[in-house]
């Protein structure tokens, strides 16, 4: 499981750096933009409702960007919601471990859902995961 989050996360992280244009940058802009992101903060709420969710893992804020510190709580109540603050271009990541299909997950930032996956389509997608607003 932890494998899937942290394959998610740098899958997410990447697309994060070329959509902050990074590809196109000289190598002074593209230090100049890393660091002017990395050290800024946003906050996501994970949401997660249904039933018989036996694990939920979460980015929780620590660790590196490419490679993220995940949390894992074992038998939630649901509904289940986390608040955490994240750096940079650490993409927010969320992923309930159930066989229901009627377990759904949520990031929301700032009043704003930014991913959402419910049912079969959670379990294709390995969780939420969204990219950081940080910089983008």
């Amino acid at each position: 499981m932890n494998r899937t989050v942290r394959t998610a996360v740098l899958y997410v992280a990447l697309t994060g750096l070329v959509a902050l244009g990074l590809s196109a940058c000289t190598e002074e802009q593209n230090v100049d933009t890393v660091d002017k992101v990395v050290d800024q903060t946003y906050e996501v709420t994970y949401e997660v409702t249904g039933k018989n969710v036996t694990s939920i893992e979460f980015n929780g804020g620590g660790g590196k960007a490419m490679d993220p510190e995940t949390a894992t709580v074992n038998k939630p109540a649901l509904p289940w919601k986390k608040t955490v603050t994240l750096r940079g271009i650490m993409p927010s990541a969320v992923m309930p471990v159930s066989s229901d299909p009627t377990v759904s997950c949520k990031i929301v930032h700032k009043g704003k859902v930014i991913a959402e996956q419910k049912g079969e389509s959670l379990i294709n997608a390995g969780g939420c995961v969204a990219e950081s607003p940080i910089g983008g």
